[in-house]
């Protein structure tokens, strides 16, 4: 099928409202936040307009958007299991220095939920790798959807965009809903003692572009 085909049902923007962010580590900007009426998976999600997000929607180079899926452990425990948090933290930051928006999608554990997500935690913790935790518990490895994310871009007036990813998933299903993603943005590697079993999953298995470092 073509994109067009595919293309997500029309979303409409709900309500737009400025809120001042500041991080833990005194990192602050402000950001338009947009709720949305419409979105297909009924689900909350949020656009976080940053920086001058408007000319960067008008301009030549496409906005730089980065679609984080929600994590509870890791953008507010700070869990280091995973690289969730940090990675929330330097989009951010990069997209307000270029302009663009933050998709924060209800999407906690790959789509599985939160407690799932931590009953997954339990299979690693056994041995398991974090795809196989999933398919242990009669999941997929990856039940995340974007179609909502295409739903809010198209609603905010985005059609095309430099996609703030190492997921190349995002960009497929992305540019099958009608969003062109005109190039892939890596995000840094926020590598721990902790989550490097994760990121060396998350590489071999669904080909992350995360240039971790060989083994010593």
């Amino acid at each position: 099928m073509t994109s067009t085909e595919l293309k997500a049902p029309a979303a409409t923007v709900r309500t737009q409202v400025t809120v001042p962010l500041e991080f833990p580590d005194g990192y602050a900007t402000t950001a338009e936040v947009f709720t949305f009426t419409g979105l297909g998976d009924g689900l909350e999600h949020l656009a976080l307009g940053l920086g001058d997000w408007r000319a960067a929607v008008a301009g030549d180079a496409a906005p730089l958007v980065r679609p984080h899926s929600e994590c509870l452990t890791g953008d507010v425990f700070g869990s280091q299991r995973c690289d969730c948090g940090p990675q929330l933290r330097e989009a951010v930051e990069r997209i307000a220095g270029e302009g663009g928006f933050l998709l924060y999608l209800r999407q906690e554990g790959r789509g599985i939920g939160l407690y799932a997500k931590l009953d997954a935690y339990a299979l690693q913790d056994a041995g398991l790798d974090t795809y196989e935790a999933n398919l242990a518990l009669g999941r997929g490895e990856d039940e995340r959807d974007y179609s909502a994310a295409a739903q809010m871009l198209h609603a905010v007036g985005v059609d095309r965009i430099r996609l703030l990813s190492n997921n190349p998933d995002k960009a497929l299903q992305l540019d099958a809903l009608g969003v062109r993603v005109t190039s892939r943005v890596p995000t840094g590697v926020h590598l721990t003692d902790a989550n490097a079993a994760y990121l060396s999953a998350k590489v071999a298995h669904t080909h992350h572009t995360i240039d971790l470092p060989l083994a010593g």
